[in-house]
């Protein structure tokens, strides 16, 4: 019904080659004066008109405070974001202050605001308003986005429009309305809606759940008439629900509403309808629609349409019941006569249905707990959020997944954002900083985000919103324009009119650049003379490496990006999508929302204040990944070129700051080096192998060539301490001679360049072992190993007390054997560990891969994987008896036992003691979304990692006895 009376209602407007014809010719005489409205005719009673407001900035000191007409834009680029605005309608007296909210709206954000003025009141009843805001929809559609928005399956999603959606109480309904029925994955649609006090259910309240008050006797008079044969209101007892318990509010009463529903609506059809209460969508109303008094005056055409098209509907239903009941047994038609003498209960319904081509767009609802709407409220964020879950199991197909529900019940919660204020905050009467923070936290995710994100489940779009939702910082811009920066640079990646985050950056023009690569965002200046702490030298002082240990940390998935550390970009696609690693996100995304997508996160997902937090942990080194397309790309890459660059100066300046010294990593080199998803290409190893090797391996010479000319700046010389060749390589299947001979004229290449930093080579999973000898022509080398229980099917199979042995004895007697040149290469350093003890993070070994832990570790489907590379076979301790599983190391680390809390600190503690018997050890990693035993930070939180990195509380010479602890090995 829901579609067929959106068919309907279109089809009963002006002629739409008549209506574009006259929109043209009042569209085309406009002046260009700061503010217009647009009359549009609607149907044969009345016309509407529509506000565009749209912020220009000629001068940001003043951009506030100039608007001007938009003009629909015909020069190619992507499709900018509309924001609908629909006033709160006529609950507000008159005689209150308002604020003009959609001039509040385009004073922060450079989107289209365009204030639809529907019609609402006793002339205009119920379904007008509703009639009115599709019109304008349609109108904006036909006249603000050009034809090329319409998306096409195999067009760009560059120039896919963005529209949003907001309005409160009677506004606020509308707009949930049109986000639940425009919310295409077609085409133009409603990608995100903020909603503040809706009236989302206008069946309230429950026949016997409310006195009404004696100031509103016509309406009682007119509620009683309705409840033929129903208990009289004195003696019924209220229910304490937020409309009986606040209806006194002072803003918004109880009986301003039901008066309200009485002046609004010509018969009770008319709110009991899913256009006007959207809350039925999701359920059914829970009570009979009262009969109808009558009317005492002519009903228009669309009234009658409505209603005859409910009729309709429910006469058909009527036939299809009937039909069924014939079919059943005479005891079974005697039990459906009885149950349909029982009252209506509330039933749930699914929607959106399958193959609607409708997906619910993400949400901003807020009601106050003061406010009578905030049971219907709260409920409706429910039902949604419920539904997204729904959809998203049924995506996967994985009810029973435990990790699929805890992904879905995430995204869900993600998706629609339930707020309640203690107190009633409405937007039209002054406080205009809401609306500011919730368009803020819509608008921007529309521009930047929530276009990928809010078709999730069908076209896989995912979001950096859950990596943040915050706005962008560029308050250093104030004072300058667009005008201070070269025509020919406007629009690049050196214009910072264009980035999404300016903090700490030098925003003044310049196209120089050094190795080919801008120093664009720089400052002239810096200080090398801080420290990390009192036990280290400053930058500019001698640090006497393998002799004081490193004690740093990686900052992984910042950018490079991996599903592990940011799950909720890879999260939100169907497994058909094969979205599994940077390569296929940025492919799916496409350029223009690839960009926008990871320039936010790189923006927010690592800031300053993790820096800070770095180095109060007691770290003296930072490992920053990055990979190859930071520098420059290549014909057939997806990957978004040279945006990370100007973040990964930015993040040296932050630790020149806090005193940290740089371990450079080349994380990602063209071809992949390895082929695993951290390469950003997950699949075949086409670096230094196959068809493209040598052209790759020479590809990565030229990058390392302009890499070591800019770090060989005076700037660079304290605080690039150690130079990345490139991260593992997979030397056990690429030619090991192949890659010695690259590595050789990598270096020679590098030093040549003036580069003095320590250069680290990894150590291509070969054995430390067998490095001894090689590589001795050169000085000022290190061997990076990398070390892990999990990936390792003995290892992990080890018990609790076998691990922290492992760590204690077999990886110190490595270090000890690398780091001496008669048995292996020399200097030797971990650089990438983590307390870990299985391999149960999200997405560790690949997006929808299990774990070896439980055996359910599926190679075959993966791109270049095979049986080989499965483990159908549980793995923990007790190889599944008891049942080994995921939920207590995927768990809260507030549910920790004591026994595991004191294990994983002692299993640190030990590999922290071992890797600095050689050079010492980075951790991995600083930061994740979700995978405590892999982040740094929440296990400091967690109290399960050292309060600083040199302290100990465990010694290798005396293992506790776990298991007498009460540690489980299944654990």
């Amino acid at each position: 019904m829901l579609f067929s009376a959106r068919g309907l209602l279109r089809s009963l407007q002006t002629c739409p080659s008549k209506l574009r014809r006259c929109l043209h010719s009042h569209y085309s005489t406009l002046s260009s004066s700061h503010r217009e409205q647009v009359t549009i005719p609607c149907r044969s009673n009345g016309h509407i008109t529509l506000r565009q407001v749209v912020v220009a900035k000629p001068c940001a000191r003043i951009f506030l405070n100039v608007f001007f007409l938009f003009h629909p834009r015909v020069a190619s680029g992507p499709a900018p974001a509309i924001i609908l605005y629909l006033p709160p309608g006529p609950l507000l007296p008159t005689t209150w202050p308002t604020v003009d909210a959609g001039a509040a709206l385009s004073s922060v954000t450079s989107a289209i605001v365009v204030q639809i003025n529907y019609r609402c009141s006793q002339e205009h009843r119920y379904p007008t308003p509703i009639h009115d805001v599709l019109t304008g929809y349609d109108w904006v559609l036909e006249n603000l986005i050009p034809s090329r928005s319409f998306h096409r399956p195999g067009r760009s999603a560059n120039h896919r429009i963005k529209l949003a959606v907001c309005g409160e109480l009677v506004g606020g309904s509308l707009a949930a309305m049109l986000a639940l029925t425009e919310c295409r994955l077609q085409g133009p649609y409603v990608a995100a809606a903020a909603i503040n006090e809706p009236i989302i259910d206008w069946v309230f309240p429950e026949d016997d759940e409310v006195e009404h008050e004696t100031s509103v006797d016509r309406l009682a008079s007119y509620v009683q008439g309705l409840q033929v044969g129903q208990k009289s209101k004195a003696k019924s007892k209220p229910r304490q629900t937020s409309f009986s318990t606040f209806g006194d509010n002072t803003n918004l009463s109880a009986s301003a509403l039901l008066k309200a529903r009485h002046d609004l609506f010509r018969r009770p059809e008319d709110y009991f309808d899913t256009f006007a209460s959207p809350i039925f969508n999701f359920r059914t109303p829970g009570v009979p629609v009262p009969p109808p008094p009558q009317p005492k005056s002519p009903v228009d055409e669309f009234a009658e349409l409505a209603l005859f098209e409910r009729d309709e509907f429910h006469r058909q239903q009527l036939k299809m019941s009937a039909l069924s009941n014939r079919l059943q047994s005479p005891d079974q038609q005697e039990e459906s006569t009885a149950e349909a003498t029982k009252k209506p209960r509330k039933s749930y319904r699914r929607w959106p249905n399958a193959g609607s081509g409708l997906r619910i767009p993400q949400m901003r609802i807020s009601s106050a707990v003061t406010s009578p709407l905030s049971d219907q409220v709260e409920e409706f964020a429910r039902l949604m959020q419920k539904s997204i879950v729904s959809q998203e199991l049924k995506t996967v197909e994985a009810e029973g997944d435990d990790m699929a529900k805890e992904a879905a019940y995430m995204l869900a919660e993600r998706q629609i954002h339930h707020t309640q204020p203690d107190n009633l905050r409405l937007w039209s009467l002054g406080i205009i900083g809401i609306i500011i923070i919730v368009i803020l936290a819509i608008v921007i995710p529309v521009a930047v985000v929530l276009s990928n994100k809010n078709n999730s489940s069908t076209t896989g779009a995912a979001s950096a919103t859950s990596t943040s939702s915050s706005s962008p910082a560029n308050k250093n811009l104030d004072g300058m324009s667009e005008s201070d920066i070269p025509k020919e640079a406007q629009g690049t990646i050196l214009d910072p009119f264009t980035w999404y985050d300016t903090t700490d950056f030098n925003v003044t023009y310049t196209a120089a650049t050094v190795g080919g690569l801008s120093i664009m965002g720089l400052n002239e200046t810096w200080d090398d003379s801080t420290k990390a702490n009192d036990n280290v030298p400053a930058l500019n002082e001698t640090w006497e490496y393998g002799k004081m240990p490193i004690r740093g940390v990686n900052i992984g998935g910042w950018f490079s990006i991996e599903p592990v550390i940011t799950p909720s970009l890879f999260s939100d696609f169907k497994t058909s999508d094969d979205v599994i690693d940077e390569w296929t996100l940025c492919s799916k995304l496409g350029a223009s929302r690839a960009q926008t997508t990871l320039e936010q996160h790189y923006a927010s997902f690592v800031t300053e204040a993790d820096f800070a937090g770095i180095q109060a942990a007691g770290f003296d080194h930072v490992r920053i990944p990055f990979s190859y397309w930071a520098v420059t790309t290549y014909d057939g890459d997806p990957y978004v070129p040279k945006i990370s660059w100007r973040y990964l100066l930015r993040a040296i300046e932050w630790a020149r700051k806090y005193g940290l010294r740089i371990n450079l990593d080349l994380h990602g080199a063209p071809g992949s080096q390895n082929g695993w998803n951290h390469s950003g290409h997950q699949g075949a190893i086409n670096w230094l192998n196959g068809t493209d090797g040598t052209i790759n391996g020479q590809r990565t010479l030229d990058i390392h060539s302009q890499l070591s000319t800019f770090f060989a700046q005076p700037r660079y010389k304290n605080i690039i301490a150690i130079y990345g060749l490139v991260n593992e390589p997979k030397m056990t299947y690429l030619d090991v001679d192949t890659v010695l001979t690259w590595t050789k004229t990598a270096i020679q290449k590098i030093r040549s360049n003036n580069i003095t930093a320590i250069i680290t080579f990894g150590d291509g999973f070969r054995g430390l072992d067998n490095w001894q000898g090689e590589l001795q022509d050169f000085d000022n080398l290190l061997l990076d190993v990398h070390q892990y229980v999990i990936f390792n099917n003995q290892q992990i199979a080890l018990d609790h007390a076998a691990k922290v042995d492992f760590a204690c004895g077999g990886w110190t007697n490595q270090t000890l054997r690398s780091s001496n040149k008669a048995t292996g290469f020399g200097p030797t350093l971990c650089g990438e560990w983590s307390q870990a003890d299985t391999d149960c993070a999200t997405y560790l070994n690949n997006v929808g891969v299990g774990s070896r832990w439980e055996g359910t570790l599926n190679m075959v489907s993966t791109p270049g994987g095979s049986l080989d590379g499965s483990v159908l076979n549980p793995t923990c301790p007790t190889a599944n008896s008891p049942r080994c599983s995921c939920s207590n190391a995927n768990a809260s680390p507030s549910s920790y036992s004591p026994a595991y809390k004191q294990w994983l600190l002692d299993f640190a503690e030990a590999q922290m003691y071992s890797f600095e018997q050689g050079w010492g050890w980075f951790y991995w990693t600083w930061k994740t979304e979700s995978a405590t035993q892999w982040s740094y930070k929440d296990g400091l939180a967690a109290g399960i990692l050292p309060e600083k990195t040199w302290e100990r509380t465990f010694k290798c010479g005396s293992i506790p006895d776990y298991a007498g602890m009460g540690l489980p090995e299944n654990y």
